[in-house]
């Protein structure tokens, strides 16, 4: 069991022997509870919410949208919760309401997105991985398994989180490297993917930012095009799907920033807080650990549940 896994199963074991919570907490993501990737977040709050006792709701836009995840935002603090937690992909349009919230004496948690800005804007700790270090680690993987010419598939270009995965990435691979913007249609994506590799014979590696959204598809238009075998095919996060293509020899890993975490301790920090006056000294680092063929069967039943 990781060190991150057994934080929760401690602080688990406090709060099924504590009395119920009776605090409001609001968590506004920047990502939809039906992508396969937050679900695990929402299933992670959703637990928390089960194991304090806190009165905890799960709000994101219906897309990638800033300007609509401000204005929840601002909704949240209106509500005067007993605490918040935030993803911030885009500190500019989101910084504001963030600093609002703040400034309204509401507890501020951010997770997944906003490790670089989370204090500056006042929150009180991060809970998730640094994307550039996680981008970079993968990146280096990938080179030594022999890459020179790689594509980043950014589903959300614009999303901080992302483009800085795609620039560790770079930095870390140190061969050739072309961002691929797609949406987060796997059909697109798998297609995309297909007319870069046929359009460059050279590109030997794959590195996907989502899964779902572009792991499968990449490991989809690796054996269309009849590369299976030549071409990594690496991703951040998880699916089952994914994790068995790793089991089966046809991606190379995934990078997995435990986003069940990333859900639950924010929850759960902010109801010891507002119960006792309790919060970590610091930032929790949920990941990166790379999932490679050796480990992938471990996790597979439980990303089916929609803990990994």
């Amino acid at each position: 069991m990781s060190k991150f896994l057994k934080t929760a199963a401690f602080v688990a074991a406090m709060t099924f022997t504590a009395p119920a919570f009776a605090q409001d907490i609001l968590v506004v993501a920047h990502g939809q509870a039906n992508d396969p990737f937050w679900s695990v977040v929402k299933n992670g709050v959703d637990a928390a919410a089960k194991d304090t006792g806190a009165n905890v709701e799960f709000r994101s836009p219906e897309t990638f949208d800033m300007v609509q995840m401000s204005q929840m935002i601002d909704a949240a603090v209106n509500q005067e919760p007993d605490g918040l937690v935030v993803s911030i992909p885009d500190a500019d349009a989101l910084g504001p309401s963030i600093e609002r919230a703040v400034a309204a004496g509401i507890p501020v948690i951010s997770m997944n997105s906003g490790s670089d800005v989370s204090k500056k804007l006042g929150a009180l700790l991060h809970v998730g991985q640094d994307e550039f270090t996680a981008g970079k680690a993968a990146g280096a993987k990938l080179a030594e398994m022999g890459g020179s010419n790689a594509i980043c598939v950014n589903q959300e270009v614009g999303n901080v989180a992302l483009d800085l995965r795609c620039e560790g990435f770079a930095a870390g691979f140190g061969g050739t490297v072309e961002v691929l913007p797609t949406s987060n249609d796997p059909a697109e994506v798998e297609a995309k993917i297909r007319a870069a590799l046929d359009s460059n014979p050279d590109i030997d590696t794959v590195m996907g930012l989502g899964a779902s959204t572009v792991g499968e598809p990449a490991v989809a238009a690796v054996e269309a095009v009849g590369r299976a075998g030549d071409v990594n095919v690496a991703t951040f996060d998880m699916s089952a799907s994914f994790l068995q293509s790793v089991v089966d020899g046809k991606a190379a890993f995934a990078i997995d920033q435990q986003q069940f975490l990333q859900g639950y301790l924010p929850v759960v920090f902010l109801a010891l807080n507002a119960k006792y006056g309790l919060i970590p000294g610091g930032d929790v680092p949920s990941g990166p650990n790379l999932i490679t063929a050796d480990k992938a069967g471990q996790v597979i039943e439980l990303s089916a549940q929609g803990i990994r």
